[in-house]
């Protein structure tokens, strides 16, 4: 446990660590999301299929998800937090670096379950950080200020990304994945940055070490409400797949009427208007939970994601190509993540003692990321084995059931 001098008060919530854990969020976060935007148009050029998508997507979320459990059992275990969460910054530039180099999907999916083993190496330490450094009755806000500095990096990079991908086709290149490789060199630069930063600007006090602590002893020690929270979050999380499919379905459906390139960077823009609604949304969302309560607000954000599955499976059904029905699509997703991120932790936080709490983050996540693998794997499969509108319909389906079990936690 730290020391009872190091735990915050009701000062400003806005401290050192908080803002220096936002800083850092965003720099990791131009740096991975820039090559999510263009991902799916890379493994269009090379030839790759949908469901290689889906599949590359969902690995990479099962490898997050079960990194983030093992993480928070190793910190709670020894002490640390800050050495391992420098690690997992470290290993997304490693990533980058080999997607950048691939020709063919295997090397996508080795840059991809890199990156993402660094992001689940670090994700509950950070926000443990973060929830420990301010007082219970400001963690709404100071994570929703978090997750919004963390998107800040998820809209500049790859609107940056899409800008410059438009200038690189002018230019002469040997084959057509040259811009798309241009732009991934470059999305390194912000990966480094972001290790340095949370080094400088984030302060994490030494915790007790609890050597004695065993992984299946501390999973049958979760409180029961808990684990129906966490079974709420795996069944919504088994329709949450991932947005680069969502991507790939505004590209798609715009291709015919705009063209390949075309179509692909407006969906980019699209999903840099996602991004956006989440900055704008996070803090509101913090502030409203603070007020009303996190679960609530929880449930809401999870109806507005079963909401976003069924007007991306309406739009294939009706063979929509307009950028106003998919700018709502969008729009729906960009408030729902927002939900999501901001309070998914928080509630946690809630529901587990403070001793366990970094664990409980990290089998909140485990649970999350198994369930978007299952997710991403099944919508990419479907879509290409039958068709796109049952995916997605076949998503907002296990989405709603979702939102209607963890209404029923909020209830008990």
């Amino acid at each position: 446990m730290p020391d009872e001098k190091t735990l915050p008060s009701s000062r400003s919530w806005l401290n050192r660590t908080v803002a220096g854990a936002g800083v850092t969020s965003a720099l990791g976060d131009f740096c991975y999301e820039t090559t999510t935007v263009i991902l799916p148009g890379f493994l269009a050029v090379l030839g790759i299929p949908a469901a290689a998508l889906g599949l590359i997507e969902g690995i990479a979320d099962a490898v997050a998800s079960f990194t983030k459990m093992l993480s928070g059992y190793i910190a709670d275990k020894l002490g640390h937090r800050k050495l391992l969460v420098l690690a997992g910054y470290g290993l997304t530039p490693l990533g980058q670096a080999l997607i950048a180099l691939a020709t063919s999907w295997p090397l996508i999916l080795l840059g991809r379950m890199v990156s993402w083993f660094g992001k689940g190496l670090r994700g509950p330490l950070r926000d443990a950080i973060v929830i420990q450094a301010v007082s219970p009755a400001t963690r709404g806000r100071a994570f929703g200020f978090h997750r919004a500095a963390d998107t800040v990096g998820a809209v500049f990079g790859p609107l940056l990304g899409v800008a410059l991908l438009g200038s690189a086709q002018s230019w002469h290149w040997d084959d057509a994945a040259g811009p798309f490789r241009f732009v991934l060199w470059l999305s390194l630069v912000p990966g480094v940055l972001a290790v340095l930063a949370f080094l400088v600007l984030v302060e994490d006090p030494r915790r007790s070490a609890n050597p004695k602590l065993k992984l299946l002893g501390s999973l049958r020690a979760l409180p029961g409400r808990f684990k129906r929270y966490l079974g709420a979050i795996g069944l919504f999380g088994v329709g949450d797949f991932s947005h680069a499919l969502l991507i790939l379905a505004a590209t798609t459906l715009l291709t015919p009427t705009l063209g390949a390139v075309q179509a692909a960077q407006v969906a980019g823009l699209l999903y840099v208007g996602r991004n956006v609604v989440q900055v704008a949304a996070s803090w509101p969302v913090g502030w409203l939970a603070d007020r009303v309560g996190h679960l609530p607000v929880l449930v809401a954000g999870y109806a507005l994601g079963a909401a976003t599955a069924t007007l991306t499976a309406l739009a294939f059904w009706a063979g929509v190509d307009s950028v106003a029905w998919l700018a709502v699509v969008f729009f729906c997703a960009g408030l729902y993540v927002a939900v999501q991120e901001a309070l998914e932790a928080t509630v946690t936080a809630q529901l587990v003692p403070a001793e366990t709490m970094t664990f409980g983050i990290g089998a909140m996540g485990t649970v999350n990321g198994s369930a978007k693998f299952l997710s991403s794997a099944t919508v990419g499969v479907l879509w290409t084995a039958a068709s796109p509108t049952l995916a997605f319909a076949l998503a907002a389906a296990l989405m709603l059931a979702g939102t209607l079990a963890i209404f029923r936690v909020g209830r008990r």
